[in-house]
């Protein structure tokens, strides 16, 4: 589990074949779990400067992999009595996001990100995202786009400046609104009792 607060900016040193391999100051440890630009990765080999991690070739059909090369962002899975910030991230990435436009307000940038139709009812207004690994909130919500402000600390410290139209970003939905969204049409399927749903929303 994560929380979406990148701890650190760190550097692609190579991606071979399936293995992913960076420069970093976090000290890893063999079989830790570290999500890379939002993508929950097993290192599998720590280096001196860094650590390595392995990308499945299902990984690599699913996430945005131009963006595993120069920076990435990085955040160490939680550990048990850490203090909990941000929201709740597993680090599962749910679709590709396509950045249709930024907008600069002065003090905040308005940026709309563009999503499969298919995504769209786990997206919530004023509810949580996680993009390339960095939680933020949704203010708005169309057919098949989102709008998120970002203050200009979050601009500058993360691969946001970066951004730009047609740029492309791995997104996790709402934990939350993922979960109800399976019971609602679950219990459309198979007429489940409120004594079921409670059950099945627990035992999550």
């Amino acid at each position: 589990m994560f929380t979406g607060l990148i701890r650190e900016v760190a550097s692609v040193k190579s991606l071979v074949g399936s293995t992913l391999t960076i420069k970093s100051k976090y000290k890893a440890e063999l079989g830790d779990s570290v999500a890379i630009n939002g993508a929950c990765l097993t290192v599998v080999k720590v280096n001196n400067d860094g650590f390595s991690v392995e990308l499945s070739p299902e990984s690599q059909k699913l996430l945005a992999m131009e963006n595993y090369r120069g920076e990435v962002h990085i955040e160490p899975a939680m550990k048990m009595g850490d203090r909990f910030e941000g929201h709740i991230v597993q680090g599962h990435i749910d679709t590709i996001g396509t950045v249709k436009e930024i907008k600069n307000n002065g003090n905040s940038y308005d940026i709309f990100i563009e999503v499969d139709k298919k995504f769209i009812g786990f997206i919530v207004p004023k509810g949580s995202i996680t993009i390339d690994g960095v939680s933020l909130t949704v203010n708005d919500v169309n057919a098949a786009s989102f709008r998120l402000t970002i203050i200009p600390h979050t601009m500058k410290e993360t691969l946001f400046k970066s951004y730009k139209k047609g740029s492309r970003v791995n997104v996790e939905t709402d934990m939350f609104a993922r979960y109800v969204a399976h019971i609602i049409n679950h219990q459309k399927s198979s007429s489940l009792s409120w004594d079921e749903i409670d059950a099945i929303s627990t035992s999550y």
